[in-house]
C-alpha cells in the first residue's frame, strides 16, 4: 500500500527544499553581526574606537639650541711707522698681539686699577722663585768627587801551582752513591791546560780549558763543556769578543775574562800572589764566560775556615758566588793554600735544588788525561 508521500511527484519535493532553504537564508540575515551578547568582552574587541596621543603632564619640551652668533668685527689698528733705529733698543714691545686685540670696556664700568709695581709679582710666587745660578766655580767645588779606580788585581806567575791530579769524591741528590771525579792541572810556564772530570756508569761530563799564562793571569783561549755534545766557547783577543758554537750572540771580551772552570784557578793564583789583599768581605768581580754566554761573575770571601776531609783537617779560604737572576747557579769553592790554592772543595747549587759536591780525597802526579 503506498503513502502519501509517495504518491507526490518528485518535482513537488524539489520545490519544498528550495522554500525551506529560502526561509533559513532570510533567519539568518535577520541576526546582528556579532554572536556574543551586547556588551560582552568579544562584542568590544570588535568596536572601532579611536584616541588622541598626549604627551605626559611631566614632559617638559627641549629648549631650543642656541645659535651662535658672529662675533662683531673689529676695525683692525692701523699700524704704527717703525721706530727710527736709534730708539728701537730702547722701545718696549707692546705686549699685546697684533692679531688679538682688547674688547673695549662698557662706558659706564671704570677701569679695573693698575697693579702696583712692587705687586707685579705675587707674593707666594715670588718666595717660590728659583734663586740664581751659582757661579760655575761654585759648581766644580761643590761636585761629588769621582770614585777611586779600582785596584788591578794582582798576580804572579810563580804562585801558580805546578801541574797536579786532584781526585774528588761527588755527592749529588741526583744518585744515592757517590761519583768518581778528577781535576787534572798542567802548568807548562806560558801556557796551560785545565780537565775537570767526572762520570759513573759510562755517563760522563767533562770541562776542559787551555790558554795562556800572562802578567795579569790565565788567559783561556778555548773553553769546552761535554755532555752528550760539546759546545765551546772561543776567545778572540784580536778581535775583543768571545764566540760560541752554539751559534748564539758573541760577547765583548773584556780583561782578565775567564771561563767557567779556569775562574776557580785564577782565583786561587790570585790569592796565592797576595793572600792579604782579600780579607773575609772583599770581593772579586771577574767576567766569566760558559759554553753559550758571557756573565760577570762576582764572588765574595766569606772567612777561613777547618775543612773536614778524609785526610784530616786543612784550613781552607771559603768563596761564593750568589745567583743574581733567577737561572743562575750558585758557586762555593774552598781553596786550600796546602793544595797550592787549587780547590779542596767545590759545591754547586742549581735554581730547582739540584747540587753536586766535590771533595777533594787524593792527590796523584799529573800525566796525560785518562
Amino acid at each position: 500500500m503506498a503513502t502519501p508521500s509517495d504518491r507526490l511527484p518528485l518535482k513537488h519535493w524539489l520545490a519544498l527544499s528550495v522554500l525551506v532553504l529560502l526561509v533559513h537564508l532570510g533567519l539568518l540575515q535577520s541576526l546582528p553581526l556579532s554572536l556574543a551578547p551586547p556588551g560582552s568582552a568579544a562584542a568590544v574587541a570588535l568596536s572601532f574606537a579611536t584616541r588622541a596621543v598626549a604627551p605626559p603632564p611631566d614632559a617638559v619640551p627641549p629648549p631650543p639650541s642656541p645659535v651662535a652668533k658672529r662675533p662683531p668685527k673689529v676695525a683692525a689698528r692701523p699700524m704704527a711707522p717703525p721706530p727710527p733705529p736709534e730708539a728701537a733698543a730702547t722701545q718696549a714691545p707692546d705686549p699685546t698681539p697684533a692679531a688679538v686685540l682688547p674688547t673695549p670696556a662698557p662706558e659706564n664700568t671704570a677701569p679695573p686699577p693698575l697693579a702696583e709695581p712692587e705687586q707685579a709679582i705675587p707674593p707666594q710666587l715670588a718666595a717660590s722663585a728659583p734663586e740664581p745660578l751659582p757661579a760655575l766655580d761654585a759648581v766644580a767645588s761643590s761636585a761629588p768627587a769621582a770614585p777611586p779606580a779600582a785596584m788591578p788585581l794582582r798576580f804572579s806567575a810563580e804562585s801558580l801551582s805546578p801541574s797536579i791530579r786532584l781526585i774528588y769524591a761527588l755527592k749529588t741528590n741526583k744518585f744515592p752513591f757517590p761519583v768518581h771525579g778528577e781535576l787534572l792541572w798542567l802548568n807548562e810556564g806560558n801556557a796551560y791546560s785545565a780537565r775537570l772530570h767526572y762520570g759513573v756508569f759510562g755517563l760522563s761530563r767533562e770541562q776542559t780549558s787551555r790558554g795562556l799564562i800572562t802578567t795579569t793571569g790565565l788567559a783561556p783561549e778555548r773553553f769546552s763543556d761535554k755532555y752528550r755534545s760539546e759546545l765551546a766557547a772561543h776567545f778572540n783577543y784580536a778581535e775583543h769578543k768571545i764566540s760560541f758554537s752554539a751559534n748564539t750572540p758573541d760577547a765583548a771580551l773584556l780583561p782578565g775574562a775567564q771561563d767557567r772552570l779556569s775562574v776557580l784557578l785564577q782565583l786561587g793564583a790570585l790569592l796565592a800572589s797576595e793572600p792579604e789583599q782579600y780579607p773575609p768581605g772583599s770581593t772579586v768581580s771577574i767576567q766569566t764566560a760558559g759554553p753559550r754566554d758571557a756573565d760577570t761573575w762576582l764572588f765574595t770571601v766569606v772567612s777561613v775556615e777547618p775543612l773536614e776531609l778524609t785526610r784530616g783537617t786543612t784550613q781552607a779560604i771559603k768563596l761564593e758566588r750568589n745567583p743574581r737572576r733567577p737561572y743562575d747557579q750558585k758557586v762555593e769553592v774552598w781553596l786550600a793554600p796546602d793544595l797550592g790554592y787549587l780547590p779542596a772543595r767545590i759545591r754547586i747549587t742549581d735554581a730547582n735544588g739540584d747540587n753536586v759536591d766535590q771533595i777533594w780525597v787524593a792527590t796523584e802526579p799529573a800525566g796525560p788525561p785518562t
